[in-house]
Order: C-alpha cells, then structure tokens, then sequence
C-alpha cells in the first residue's frame, strides 16, 4: 500500500514537472525576436569560438567569441553573465547575434538603428572635407571628424579601412543622408569604464598611467584605456622645468597621484586632476638635517634674472645667487657676465629659510677671500708690484692681485721723488709701491711710493683733519709722532 502510494506521489511530480517545462517552453515560444532587437541574455555555454546566449525564447543565440575580446583580447566573461547584444539574423534552430547591427542585417534596418540608438558595424573607406565616409551596411554615410574619436585625431588616415561600432544620428532621404558618430558611443563604454574604475580608485590613490600628449601646460596621462588625466606642468617635478619634454615624452609609463576627481562641465565624463611629483617626498622636507649654513655645494644654475641667478642645489631645491655674491675681483653688471644657465658651479650657503622656503647662495665665498689674510701677507713698508686699475682725482687705485685693490693718494704722490712716473701712468701698467697701512677688516690698504721725499714729514701734519680714502691726517699725525718717539 505503501509503495503504491509513493508510486503514484511520483507520478504526481513527473506530471508537474512536465506540465511546468511544457508551459515554460510555450512562454518562450510567444517572446519572437525580430533583426535588430537588442537582447538581454545570459551565457549558458562557452565553446572555443562560440558563446551561446539564452534569449528568453525557444532557440538560443550563439555570438562570435572575438566579438566579445577586451582591449588586451582577453575573454572576460564566464557562464552565469548577462550581455546585452543585437539580433543579426534569425533562423528556426539558432539567432545570430552581435554587439553591433552589420551587414548581415537589411538596409531597412538602418531607420530604425537611428530612432532606437541601435549600434551599427561601419567601415572607414576614405577622408573628405571634415570627416569620413563610412560604409554602413552597402549605405555610404558622413563621420565627422570631431565625432571619431574621443580624442584629438591628429592622422586622419590611421582609421581608413578600419571597422569600428557607430551610433547614426541622422537618417533622412530614405538612407541617402546618414550621419553616424563612434564619439557617442565611446563616451557611453567611457562612461561605463569610468563608474568601474573609480569604484577602486579614489582621490590620494597612486596609479601608474601611460603619457598620450605633452602641451606647454602640462602631461596627458591614460590611466585605462579611453580614460585620461591631465598633471599640470608645476607637478611633473619638483625641479622647475620650462617645458615637459624636457622629462618626457609620449609613451613613457609613469607613476601619478589621483588629486582631483570632478564632472565635467562639458560631457558625462570626469576631468581627472594627477601629480606625478607627488609621488615622491618634498625636497625641502630634508633641507634642515641635509645642509648647514656655510656647507660648499655644486649645483646647476637654472635661471637668470637682473638681481641674480637660481642655482638648483638638490632636484625641487633652487638658491639664489645674488648679483653682489658672485666676485671678489670684479664689479658684476650682469650675472650672464659671470655665470650661464646650465652651467654646474660651486657656491656656499648664506642662509636658509625653511618657513619662506628660500636659500641665499654665494659663488665668491666659495673661490675663496683674496682679503683673507691680506693684513699678513703685505706687511707695513714692504714693497710690491701693482697694475694701475683706474686714476681718481684723490689718487691712484692699483690691484695688488685680482680681489685685493690699494689706494695710493694724491699727497703721496706729490712726495715721490719721481712724481712724474705716476702721474704718467695709465690703466693696466705696472707700478712699484710701497705698503704703508693694511686693515683687513675694512678691506682697505694704503700705498706710497717707495722713494718719498726726505724732510718733508711735516707737510702731513699741516691743515685741517681732512679725510682721506682710508684714513684721517689726524690719524696719520699719531703714526708720526710715535715714530718720533
């Protein structure tokens, strides 16, 4: 009794099994599919060229397996997905469907790809004025060239003879008139990529991007494919650069800082702000425990100006060298006089500001102070050999050697037993003179002849205590009387 019941409760569930697969396959039976509907399926299957689709009807729909390759031709989907796709052609035991309306379609369909925004498989077969003339299912239609491509096409030739996906935006004429746009259709995967992307990426993040276009403001860096950043000239580095050749160039992989992510106001996409220096540390950040005031370093110089010239010490790190800081041995009018750009020197550290960030630099104290010891080295009445530099009313200004500059003055002059010997001299000839003051610390010397006068000490104590170059008569009357004593 027992397993004649169970017998019939299982009878029971064949026949609503049956019952239930029958009225699904029916259900399936009334949803007909038309050429060009577009179809939300899901795979059931995944051959070695084939994908097959379950359509929601009574046949299944098989798409090329190449149709759906990414970018790097990989198959990225798996058995259980959902695709959209378009229905080709149609037949009893299979539907034929694509990403795209093709040619396998009819002519008649292109009116109804155009209300429906339905995409269509076009080949690019030539360039005209403004745009391509694009073949679209035996129908030639207009692509201009704003509407190409997301980005600027810089060679209209690289897409003639290339296939792409196309949105029509005007049929008119009965297919005689047919605008389409690839530009549409690209922005819309954009904006797919985009919304997937930046769920993983965000504002902070550092993410490698590969340089598509340099301008004079700046680097265009592609992060994905059809996806673009734009890093400003002032954060390609730290070091100042005029232009951004001068680090990079159109393929190189670099590394960016994601700074900014905001709609923009003219599309559906985002402006994406990057910093490629940002992925490394502030220089300025080490400056107090890596340098010292006083410390001789080389840099390169990196620009002039009237007041002086910049001197990059470490990369992101410029000094000024300002014009009064570049010789000992020479009044400098113009630092180009001294220093070029690009030119490696060495300078001193004056001073260092960490608040204003600024660094005073000095190229004469790194040569060397002629003055230095200057006090020892031409001792009161030896005598030297001089070139005459320039004659003054007050006297005669002789260098002793290249930074160190003496006075002799006129009262001097008048005593020499050859007066005439240096009221002959010009610039640039030699003289013999005799050191009669040094003091170092006001870098000054004076200078008398050698063979002054006898008996005429007196006239140096006479008349006011007018002041000389480097010194009173009041001072030179108490030299003179201590060597009376």
């Amino acid at each position: 009794m027992t397993d004649q019941m169970d017998d019939n409760e299982l009878e029971d569930t064949d026949e609503m099994s049956f019952a239930e697969l029958f009225e699904s396959y029916d259900t399936k039976k009334g949803h007909d599919l038309n050429q060009g509907d577009k179809v939300e399926g899901e795979i059931i299957s995944v051959g070695e060229k084939r994908v097959y689709i379950d359509t929601g009807t009574k046949s299944d729909g098989v798409v090329e397996k190449i149709e759906l390759l990414d970018e790097k031709g990989e198959f990225s989907y798996k058995t259980g997905d959902k695709i959209t796709l378009y229905v080709v052609s149609l037949s009893e035991s299979e539907i034929i469907l694509s990403k795209a309306l093709s040619g396998a379609g009819k002519a008649n369909l292109l009116d109804e790809a155009s209300r429906n925004g339905t995409p269509v498989e076009g080949k690019v077969t030539g360039v005209i004025k403004g745009g391509f003339t694009v073949d679209i299912m035996g129908k030639r239609a207009f692509c201009p060239v704003s509407q190409m491509d997301v980005k600027y096409v810089e060679n209209s030739e690289e897409y003639v003879g290339h296939a792409y996906h196309f949105l029509i935006t005007r049929f008119e004429e009965s297919g005689r008139n047919i605008v389409v746009s690839r530009r549409d259709l690209l922005n819309e995967e954009i904006k797919e990529k985009l919304n997937a992307y930046f769920e993983k990426v965000k504002q902070g993040d550092i993410v490698q991007g590969t340089i598509t276009r340099l301008m004079s403001y700046g680097a265009f860096v592609e992060l994905i494919p059809g996806v673009e950043g734009m890093a400003h000239i002032s954060e390609l580095s730290w070091s100042r650069i005029e232009k951004p050749e001068e680090i990079l160039q159109p393929g190189d992989v670099v590394t960016v800082k994601v700074l900014k992510i905001e709609p923009s106001k003219q599309s559906d996409t985002y402006k994406i702000s990057l910093s490629m220096k940002q992925t490394s540390s502030n220089p300025w950040d080490s400056m107090e425990s890596s340098f010292n005031t006083g410390d001789q370093v080389s840099g390169k110089v990196v620009r002039l100006t009237s007041f002086g010239a910049f001197v990059e010490i470490v990369p992101g790190v410029d000094g000024l060298v300002h014009i009064s800081e570049m010789s000992h041995t020479k009044r400098v009018l113009r630092p180009d006089d001294v220093v070029q750009v690009g030119e490696t020197i060495q300078v001193v550290i004056k001073s260092i500001d960490m608040d204003a960030k600024r660094i005073s630099l000095s190229i004469k104290d790194a040569l060397g102070d002629p003055w230095t010891g200057a006090s020892a080295k031409y001792e009161i009445s030896a005598i030297v050999e001089g070139r005459l530099e320039k004659r003054e009313r007050f006297g005669l200004f002789i260098s002793l050697e290249p930074g160190v500059t003496g006075l002799m003055p006129s009262s001097h002059i008048s005593k020499a037993e050859n007066a005439s010997y240096y009221e002959k001299l010009k610039p640039g000839d030699s003289a013999r003179v005799m050191i009669q003051e040094v003091d170092e610390e006001k870098r000054r010397i004076t200078l008398t002849s050698p063979d002054q006068k006898e008996g005429d000490d007196w006239k140096q104590f006479t008349g006011s205590k007018k002041t000389t170059s480097f010194g009173t008569m009041e001072s030179l009357f108490k030299e003179a009387m201590e060597k009376k004593k």
